[in-house]
C-alpha cells in the first residue's frame, strides 16, 4: 500500500466519528485533504450534516466545492471536533510538529477551539523525538523578520526562510513569513515552545503540545490507534 492510500485510510476512518450538527474543524494537508473528501462523499451518499470551520484558504476552497456548509472561527468559537494531519507524532506523549503545509497559526487556533482533535496519519510520521525529520515551522512578522531570525537562531537552531514554488518568500494566509528552524532531536518540547513563543516577532510555532485527543495511523497492517499518556 502507498503512502497516500495510507493517508486515505486513517483520514476515512476518522471522519466515521463526525457526526450529524457537529461543528467540526478541517484541517490543511494532504492528509487532511482526504479527509474533507471523506466528509464530502458521506453529505452525498448518507445526508451527513455539518459545519466546517476550515484551517487554510486552501481547505476551504476545496470544502466549498464539495458542499460543505462552512462557517469562521468568529462565528463558531466553539468546535465538537477537529480532524488534521501532522509532519511528526512523538509517541510517548502525541506532541506534534506541523506546519509543513504552511497553515500551522490558522490551525492551532481552529484546533486549539474544538473539544477533540483528532490526528490522521500515516506510519512515516512516528517518531522517536520531535526533530527527527522536520525542522520546526515559525510564523514570523515580515517586518523586521532578518532580526527575528537571528533571536530565533541564539535559541540554538538554524532558520531558513520558506519559499515557495517559484522561489519567492512563502506568504501564509495571514501574510506573514514562515522559518523552518532546524533544532535536530528535541528533549523537551513544552519547554521549547515557551521559549519560541517568547521571540519578539514570532507570532506561533508548529509544536502542537498536548492538544491531540488521540491519533489514527495507518500502516500496512491497519489503522492503529495511539492515545497520550494518562
Amino acid at each position: 500500500m502507498n503512502l497516500d492510500a495510507l493517508k486515505k485510510e486513517a483520514a476515512y476512518k476518522a471522519v466515521e466519528e463526525v457526526k450529524t450538527g457537529m461543528v467540526v474543524g478541517l484541517g490543511t494537508g494532504s492528509t487532511a485533504f482526504h479527509a474533507v473528501n471523506a466528509i464530502g462523499e458521506r453529505m452525498r451518499n448518507e445526508g451527513l450534516s455539518i459545519i466546517g470551520v476550515p484551517t487554510s484558504s486552501r481547505t476551504m476552497i476545496q470544502a466549498r466545492e464539495l458542499g460543505i456548509k462552512l462557517a469562521t472561527l468568529q462565528e463558531q468559537p466553539r468546535l465538537d471536533l477537529a480532524i488534521d494531519g501532522a509532519d511528526e507524532i512523538e509517541l510517548s506523549t502525541l506532541n506534534l510538529i506541523k506546519g509543513a503545509g504552511g497553515a500551522l497559526l490558522q490551525e492551532k487556533l481552529v484546533e486549539v477551539s474544538a473539544k477533540r482533535f483528532i490526528i490522521i496519519a500515516d506510519e512515516t510520521k512516528k517518531v522517536e523525538k520531535l526533530g527527527t525529520r522536520f525542522a520546526v515551522p515559525v510564523e514570523v512578522v515580515r517586518f523586521g523578520w532578518k532580526g527575528t531570525q537571528s533571536r530565533l537562531e541564539a535559541l540554538g537552531c538554524q532558520p531558513v526562510r520558506r519559499l515557495d514554488d517559484k522561489g519567492e518568500p512563502y506568504i501564509t494566509d495571514e501574510q506573514h513569513f514562515l522559518l523552518d528552524c532546524q533544532f535536530g532531536l528535541i528533549d523537551d518540547a513544552e519547554a521549547l515552545a515557551d521559549k519560541i513563543k517568547g521571540v519578539c516577532g514570532v507570532i506561533e510555532h508548529g509544536l502542537f503540545i498536548g492538544m491531540a485527543a488521540k491519533a489514527l495511523v495507518a500502516t500496512s497492517k491497519g489503522v492503529e490507534l495511539l492515545l497520550p499518556p494518562t
